[in-house]
């Protein structure tokens, strides 16, 4: 008879949250990867580079929305070719 393995429950480890209000509004909370040092300060807006508060935090374009003289919307356009495919082939009867 074989014996069955022995597993073990790793126990849960709680990370602590900071909730300190100022520290919050001051410090990049957990950049600090180092067990002395401190985390990054926030600067003032005019210090960081413009490019920065231009970046897109939404959505990913739609297809319609970009060029289809770029890299980026074949990759999309073969990716929902994919997406398609995938999807067709699960609703298909062996």
């Amino acid at each position: 008879m074989k014996k069955k393995p022995i597993t073990v429950a790793a126990e849960k480890k709680l990370l602590p949250v900071e909730t300190d209000v100022n520290r919050l509004m001051t410090y990049v909370c957990g950049t600090n990867l180092y067990k002395e040092g401190e985390d990054v300060k926030i600067k003032s807006d005019s210090e960081y580079p413009s490019w920065l508060w231009t970046i897109r935090t939404g959505p990913a374009p739609s297809l319609e929305e970009l060029d289809p003289n770029t890299k980026q919307y074949w990759r999309k356009l073969r990716l929902l070719g994919l997406k398609r495919n995938n999807k067709r082939q699960k609703t298909r009867k062996f």
